[in-house]
Formats: C-alpha cells, sequence, structure tokens
C-alpha cells in the first residue's frame, strides 16, 4: 500500500517506512506521565524533543483514558490542551494531532494548528466528530473501543466494528484516503483478547487503511512482565518490532528515540 497521506504540511508514504507518532499528555492524571507535561512550557520542551528524537507526529491529549479515569468536562479539556497546541504550532514543523472523542474539543483544536484527530471512541461518542473531520478535511485515526469485553469472535467483531465507523465517516464526507485504523489495543478487551490482536495485526490491513498501533507501557506489557508503568520500555518496542511485522504503519509511543531505532531496524527487514 503506497499512498500519500498528507497531515498538515507534511506527506506521509505509505507502506515506504513506520512512522512515529510522540504521545503528549497534558493531563494531571494520566496514568502514564500524569501531570510532567501539563503547563505550558514543558508540554513545548518536551514536544521539541521528541521531534528532534524523530517523532513524524505528537499527539495530545488532555483526557487520561487510563481504565478508572475521572472524566472530565469540556470545558477542562479545551483548557487544558488549546494553549498547548496554540503555542506548539509555531515551535514545531511536525504535525500535531489532538486525542479527543469530543468534536468541539477537536474543532477548536484544528483551529488553533492541530491537522489530525486522533478518536478513541472511533467517531461513535460524539455524532459529530466525523462531520467535523470532513468539513476541516483532517485525516482521522478510528479507533476500536467499546464498553464491555463481549465477543462472539473477536477479530471478526471489531473488523465489523471497523466497518460501521469508516460508513459514518465516508458518510459524513471525510475523505477514504484520511483514514487511518486503530485496534484499541487495551481498550475493551481484555488480557487475552489484547494479545489476540497483537497476534492477528495484519487481519485489519485487509480493510484497505494505514493500521496505527498503541500499545506504549499498557497494562498488556505489565500483566505479561509484571512490570510498572515506567519499566514497560523493552516490552513496548518489542510489540513495535511485532507491529511492523505484521503491517502497522504507525506505532503510538512515549519513548520515541527508543522506538525510533527499533522501527528504523525493522524497516530495513521487513519493507
Amino acid at each position: 500500500m503506497n499512498k500519500i497521506l498528507k497531515i498538515g504540511k507534511k506527506d506521509f508514504e505509505i507502506g515506504k517506512r513506520t512512522y512515529i507518532m510522540g504521545i503528549l499528555n497534558v493531563t494531571p492524571d494520566s496514568f502514564s506521565d500524569g501531570g510532567k507535561f501539563n503547563s505550558v512550557e514543558l508540554a513545548v520542551e518536551r514536544a521539541k524533543q521528541m521531534e528532534a528524537e524523530g517523532a513524524d507526529i505528537i499527539d495530545i491529549g488532555g483526557e487520561s483514558t487510563r481504565p478508572g479515569h475521572k472524566p472530565i468536562t469540556q470545558q477542562e479539556e479545551l483548557e487544558r490542551i488549546i494553549p498547548v497546541i496554540g503555542t506548539l504550532a509555531k515551535h514545531i514543523d511536525i504535525p500535531i494531532s489532538v486525542d479527543t472523542y469530543k468534536s468541539k474539543v477537536a474543532e477548536e483544536a484544528l483551529n488553533v494548528g492541530a491537522s489530525f484527530i486522533n478518536d478513541i471512541w472511533g467517531l461513535k461518542r460524539d455524532p459529530r466528530m466525523a462531520s467535523v473531520a470532513s468539513h476541516y478535511k483532517v485525516p482521522c485515526c478510528i479507533m476500536h473501543n467499546r464498553d464491555n469485553t463481549n465477543y462472539n469472535n473477536l477479530i471478526e467483531d471489531i473488523l465489523d466494528d471497523f466497518k460501521k465507523s469508516i460508513n459514518m465517516a465516508l458518510e459524513a464526507g471525510v475523505d477514504d484516503e484520511k483514514i487511518i485504523l486503530d485496534p484499541g489495543i487495551g481498550f475493551g478487551k481484555n488480557y487475552e483478547q489484547n494479545l489476540s490482536i497483537m497476534r492477528n495485526l495484519e487481519r485489519f490491513s485487509e480493510l484497505g487503511y494505514p493500521v496505527l498501533l498503541g500499545t506504549s507501557r499498557k497494562s498488556m506489557i505489565g500483566n505479561t512482565l509484571n512490570l510498572k508503568v515506567h519499566e514497560r520500555l523493552e516490552g513496548t518496542i518489542a510489540t513495535t518490532v511485532i507491529g511492523i511485522m505484521k503491517k502497522c504503519d504507525f506505532v503510538r509511543v512515549h519513548d520515541v528515540i527508543e522506538n525510533k531505532r527499533a522501527a528504523i531496524m525493522s524497516d530495513a527487514v521487513v519493507r
């Protein structure tokens, strides 16, 4: 699959190499780096560091999505991320992605400099999200999610759920070329189901869209290795390499330089 996906001012040639999405959580309660980057200055500094380390996109989220997190209001989310995105857009050359499932938050973020929507509810939680992506003509990542772990056939059910989200996007006028899929490791899946998705990642490419993998420091790795959040780097890198071998085009990670090196090495072999 060699197609050009334009994100912001950058062209992403899908199939040529693996692209790195660096995670920047501006949340006081993020499971991984909560509170570390929730001032504009610190967030900008961290984003510039990730860009220097080889990130291709910076993904900014204002609401923790870890299991058991406390939901926040739309206003709180806007207050956390809009100043960061607005400032960051002036300081980095790579595109900024907004990690939100609220259409109003996505819209405001796009107005101040974001150029990509990363929706953990696959456009289904907020009925306006698809039309915002369409109106602003930006790419969107549709992540698979459910509020339960009841599947008849895990992979087939996820593919069916994806098809519904894709149809919502296309019906709203989102360009087919602007859709990316994320199987949603850790969201609406238990430990065994997450491992099963990793084993079957190549199946998600069957739908004809680039695939993004987000496993960084997640509980699947913690449970396998019995390690705390900050000890999960090697486990994350292992999943990055497996993902690349199984046709993923983007990896969303906290530790940019280490995963970037693993991706370049994997690309040299696989691509």
